[in-house]
């Protein structure tokens, strides 16, 4: 585990360095993580196919990261903010509903083409891109284990492997284009983030963040096994992240003060670790021996949700800066997962501007509302299997 931890550190070094001395990265956006992670996972393609060489990551250190980052997101969807942006995250939120749907379709009619089950076409929809790896090894195992659907897990993982891989390259690049083509800056290019407190980091507020996270995501582990025992399959992040939107509401209607700027910061940790270890852990030789319906079905996936972010999500959100950063995100986590989305709007807003309704509404649709609306859609879906 630790090593595994050590590489993926050594990877997003990788990429800060490029990043900062590559103009093509940061002319359009493309996260640090994403960077390394590619540039590793291309070198073990190559070590593989030149001497059967193949190094296997643990991911025990990588779903810690996860589940710091999805918890860290719970903290932060406090009911009075999710009010006062109520208009733009039901927007927003209404729009991966969409797509969630229209993902499946696409999937469940490309793999019948194949003659496939149209169970497969759920994993190369909404199960693998919008639901991420989390996603992929919940229903996978279901598809598996309760439809007898032989290799639909794999496909599911090595779908959402490859989806954010896609979600990275694309978001930022996409986001630049909307930018350039309508001449967006933004209204608070100059300003601080609002979200960032100049001050020193306390010891103690960060050993009681540390504290709420590990006991959230520990008991968010049982309330996940309760789940379960009753038939009902989540996300494994799922638990801790609701657990967590619950004690930030208590502690708010209580008006006791959390050390959310120190949870941010472990959470962005988790941020930067997990996508860097997804990304290092792709196995390339796997993905290009896969099936026919795959490969074609995720191109197809690919066009839509650039054409749906492109024509719809910007003139829907606004047509304007913010649009353009949210539409980086959105990208993000509908092909991508929440991590994506999260990185691409902080990569815009290092280039060209702050956007705090983007970084508010993004996460909080990424890591709250998408989860809900998908695991809605897919037991429906499910059922007429």
């Amino acid at each position: 585990m630790f090593q595994s931890a050590a590489l993926g550190a050594l990877v997003l070094i990788i990429g800060i360095f490029l990043v900062e001395r590559v103009a093509f990265f940061r002319k359009y956006c493309i996260p640090s993580a994403v960077v390394g992670g590619l540039i590793i996972s291309i070198i073990m393609l190559l070590l593989h196919e030149g001497g059967g060489f193949e190094v296997n990551i643990d991911e025990t250190f990588k779903d810690i990261c996860m589940n710091l980052f999805f918890c860290s997101i719970g903290f932060m969807a406090s009911f009075s903010m999710i009010k006062s942006g109520g208009r733009m995250v039901l927007i927003v939120g209404g729009l991966i509903g969409l797509l969630i749907i229209l993902q499946n379709i696409v999937g469940v009619v490309t793999v019948s083409m194949f003659g496939l089950d149209p169970g497969y076409g759920l994993a190369l929809g909404s199960i693998s891109l919008a639901g991420g790896h989390g996603t992929s090894a919940a229903y996978g195992e279901i598809l598996v284990e309760q439809y007898g659907l032989v290799g639909a897990d794999a496909v599911a993982v090595a779908s959402a492997t490859v989806g954010l891989a896609i979600a990275g390259l694309l978001g930022g690049p996409l986001a630049r284009r909307l930018i350039t083509k309508h001449g967006l800056t933004s209204y608070e290019k100059d300003a601080k983030d609002p979200s960032i407190v100049e001050s020193v980091l306390n010891k103690d507020n960060l050993l009681m963040a540390a504290i709420l996270l590990s006991i959230c995501i520990g008991v968010g582990m049982l309330m996940d096994k309760a789940f379960v025992s009753l038939g009902i399959t989540f996300p494994a992040y799922f638990g801790g992240l609701l657990l967590a939107i619950v004690v930030r509401n208590v502690a708010d209607y209580k008006g006791f003060a959390l050390p959310m700027k120190e949870i941010e910061i472990v959470g962005w940790l988790g941020l930067c670790l997990f996508l860097a270890m997804a990304l290092m852990a792709i196995k390339l030789w796997q993905i290009a021996d896969l099936a026919g319906a795959m490969i074609i079905t995720l191109v197809i996936q690919t066009l839509i949700i650039i054409v749906f972010t492109y024509y719809l999500v910007f003139k829907v959100t606004g047509k304007d800066y913010e649009s353009a950063a949210m539409s980086a995100g959105f990208i993000g986590f509908g092909i991508g997962a929440t991590p994506n989305a999260v990185a691409n709007v902080e990569a815009i807003k290092k280039e060209h501007g702050l956007a705090p309704v983007a970084t508010f509404v993004i996460p909080l649709v990424g890591g709250v509302v998408l989860d809900v609306i998908n695991v809605t859609v897919l037991t429906i879906a499910l059922n007429f299997l």
